[in-house]
């Protein structure tokens, strides 16, 4: 009989990407659940990639030294990604401008250069439909930041896409706009759901 792993359930193998959608911040602070429609979506994607990291101090004793223990101090949760419609939106929410102030489509309007600020916050609900389209998995940043460098690297044969830096930020209680339902919580949740049509993934 072969050794090495098996798959428990093939079901759950992720394969594609998750759909991103950007909301108000402030407007849906006390919903713990996902409540952004289709309409939210940045639109399509070139990758998808959730990264939380966790920094620990490490203890160590006898002779010679050994670790005995680990305790962490530091912890962050972000979603990088690359857009690939490039619209007054998209662009705006890159530069960490409230994105609400600016169109999807039609294409119009502007956005100043050399006028940076304090990234505004923005809700950011990540939605991944596992391939047998019977479960998704939700990512919730109930306060989130945007607070990366822009480039638009335009190509002969292939189309623009632009990474952004989605970072959660604290929202529980114990701030000024953050909300009790997420003092457990205070970056925000990951959390599974049967598959829903209107949250449907990318």
């Amino acid at each position: 009989m072969a050794g090495g792993p098996v798959s428990v359930n093939t079901a759950m193998i992720s394969l594609g990407l998750a759909q991103v959608r950007i909301g108000a911040s402030a407007t849906n602070i006390a919903q713990i659940n996902r409540c952004l429609g289709s309409a939210a979506s940045i639109g399509s994607l070139a990758n998808t990639k959730f990264i939380s990291n966790v920094d620990f101090w490490n203890h160590e004793s006898g002779f010679p030294l050994k670790e005995d223990l680990s305790v962490p101090i530091r912890e962050s949760a972000a979603l990088e990604c690359n857009f690939e419609e490039i619209t007054p939106y998209n662009l705006a929410l890159a530069r960490g401008l409230d994105p609400a102030s600016y169109n999807k489509t039609p294409l119009s309007g502007e956005i100043a250069l050399g006028a940076l600020t304090t990234p505004s916050y923005v809700r950011m609900e990540s939605i991944y439909t596992y391939p047998d389209g019977q479960d998704q998995m939700a990512m919730i940043f109930p306060r989130a930041q945007v607070a990366s460098s822009t480039e638009l690297d335009f190509q002969k044969e292939d189309n623009v896409k632009p990474p952004i830096m989605i970072t959660s930020k604290r929202a529980d209680s114990t701030i000024s706009g953050g909300n009790a339902v997420w003092d457990d919580m205070p970056l925000g949740r990951v959390y599974w759901t049967p598959y829903s049509a209107e949250y449907a993934g990318a």
